[in-house]
C-alpha cells in the first residue's frame, strides 16, 4: 500500500495555518499568555485543532458539549464559538490556577454565559450527570490514563449521533514504539485498539495535530 500522506514541514504547517480561519484577538492573546507558562504551554490545543472544533461543533448542531480537561480555555472557546446562543458547555478541569486564566478570556470572548465550569475530578462530575443520553458532543484532552473510563461514563449519556473527539490518540508518535512502555502510552494504545473494535459507535482516527479520534454513537 502506497503511503497517502504529506509530512507537514515548517513551511507547510504555516501554509496550512494561512488557510484556515486566522485566530482572532482573543485566542491569539490567550495563546501568547499560556506560552509564558513554560513547557506546560504544550497541553494547549493546535490553532488548526481549535478551527476544526467550532466547524465541527456547529456543523453538529450541536446544543450541549462538554470538556474534560480544560487547562487555559482555548479548546472551551473553540467549542463554545461553535454553539448556539442557547448552547451549553460543561468544562471538568481541577486546577484552579490555569482555569482561572481560561475565565478571564471566556468573559473578553462573550461565551462566559454559554460555559459552566466545574473544578473536581471528572469522573465524579461526569457521574453525578444524568445517566439519560442527552449530551451531543465531547472533547476529551486529559489525563490518558482515565480516557478509556470517561468514555465509558459518558457513552450512556451520549445521545444517538452524537460524538466523542479524544486528543493525543498518536502521542508524539509513542504509540507506535514498542520501547515505549510507560503508563499513559500504554493507556492510549489500549484505548485505540478498543475505539476502532466497540460495535457501539463508528470511530475514524485523523492525524490532526497530535492525532484525534472522532467516535460517532451508534
Amino acid at each position: 500500500m502506497h503511503a497517502k500522506f504529506t509530512a507537514l514541514t515548517p513551511e507547510l504547517y504555516e501554509y496550512l495555518l494561512r488557510h484556515n480561519p486566522p485566530q482572532d484577538d482573543v485566542l491569539r492573546d490567550l495563546a501568547a499568555e499560556t506560552e509564558k507558562l513554560g513547557g506546560i504551554a504544550m497541553m494547549q490545543i493546535a490553532v488548526e485543532q481549535g478551527a476544526f472544533l467550532t466547524w465541527l461543533v456547529r456543523l453538529l448542531g450541536v446544543r450541549t458539549a462538554i470538556e474534560i480537561g480544560t487547562f487555559t480555555g482555548y479548546s472551551a472557546i473553540s467549542i463554545a464559538r461553535g454553539l448556539p446562543a442557547d448552547g451549553r458547555l460543561l468544562c471538568c478541569d481541577v486546577s484552579e490556577e490555569w482555569t482561572a486564566i481560561a475565565r478571564r478570556y471566556w468573559a473578553r470572548a462573550g461565551l462566559a454565559d454559554r460555559i459552566t465550569l466545574r473544578l473536581a475530578p471528572a469522573l465524579d462530575t461526569l457521574r453525578g450527570l444524568p445517566a439519560t443520553p442527552h449530551v451531543e458532543f465531547v472533547f476529551i484532552d486529559a489525563d490518558k490514563t482515565s480516557y478509556r473510563a470517561y468514555y465509558e461514563e459518558l457513552l450512556p449519556r451520549l445521545k444517538p449521533n452524537g460524538v466523542v473527539v479524544f486528543d493525543n490518540v498518536l502521542w508524539g508518535g509513542s504509540v507506535a514504539d514498542p520501547a515505549k512502555r510507560d503508563e499513559s502510552t500504554e493507556a492510549i494504545r489500549a484505548l485505540n485498539d478498543f475505539v476502532v473494535t466497540d460495535a457501539r459507535v463508528d470511530a475514524v482516527m485523523l492525524p490532526v495535530a497530535d492525532g484525534i479520534t472522532l467516535v460517532r454513537k451508534r
